[in-house]
């Protein structure tokens, strides 16, 4: 009896049989499931997940919004003979700026980056619209054209609303250093220059609920070349410029600059 106990591992083993109504279905005992097959399918759906996860040589990412402030170092030597024929009696009181309400607002239609290398290293470039408002704080002062001169209005004084805008049409190019390229949202920063320019300035004041604005060029500079850079911390995204000289053709010398945040998908 107790060899009978034994189970014949040399006897062949017949299958497991189970009948449902009119079909049969065979089981070979000692078979089991197609891991090599799951395994196969598995390898074969990372791998294929990795290949797709690969950033492309060139991205594009439209509509891309800047909200910022803008300002300028005023360099200008208001004892020549040009500033005081530009703004007759002016002095430095004149052209201060109110910080919080000098604002920046720049629209880029597009930005593409191009891989260099190993996407770490790239060119980053886009066109776009930079729109810049200068208020002043003293709010007396008034641009006339034909010829362009500056000077103070009295009646002026108490105006709710007193600014210099000037737009520009800008290309921007840069270097772009993406420290994870793997991540849309990830860390870098980029640094170049921009070209830009100039299709509208005006003076806007608004004084007893009228409202004025005088068109013009003012003799500002048709050209603004500027350094410009971004610094990229996850979501959240620095921006920068800084002209190369002076925007103005003659009287004023005042560098302008802008800083703020860039809202973007990456």
């Amino acid at each position: 009896m107790t060899g009978f106990a034994q189970t014949d591992s040399t006897a062949k083993q017949t299958p497991d049989t189970i009948k449902i109504g009119g079909m049969v279905i065979i089981r070979e005992k000692g078979s089991q499931p197609d891991k090599e097959d799951n395994s196969k399918r598995r390898r074969l759906v990372i791998s294929s997940r990795k290949n797709n996860d690969k950033p492309s040589n060139i991205s594009t990412n439209w509509w891309i919004v800047d909200l910022g402030f803008s300002n300028w170092v005023d360099n200008t030597d208001y004892a020549s003979a040009g500033a005081q024929a530009f703004a007759p009696g002016s002095n430095e009181d004149w052209f201060k700026l109110r910080t919080g309400k000098s604002r920046n607002v720049n629209l880029w239609f597009f930005m593409q980056r191009l891989n260099i290398a190993k996407h770490i290293v790239n060119l980053k470039y886009g066109v776009g619209l930079e729109l810049n408002n200068y208020h002043f704080d003293d709010t007396r002062v008034e641009f006339s054209k034909k010829p362009t001169l500056v000077a103070l209005n009295p009646d002026l004084l108490n105006a709710r609303k007193n600014k210099l805008a000037a737009d520009y049409l800008t290309v921007p190019m840069m270097l772009n250093f993406n420290l994870t390229p793997k991540r849309n949202k990830g860390f870098g920063f980029s640094a170049g220059v921009s070209a830009g320019l100039l299709y509208s300035a005006r003076q806007k004041t608004k004084n007893d609920g009228d409202v004025d604005k005088t068109k013009s060029d003012f003799n500002l500079e048709r050209w603004k070349l500027s350094y410009v850079g971004e610094l990229l911390l996850g979501p959240v995204k620095l921006y920068g410029s800084y002209a190369f000289k002076n925007m103005w053709e003659k009287g004023l010398d005042m560098t302008p600059y802008t800083v703020g945040f860039r809202i973007s998908s990456w």
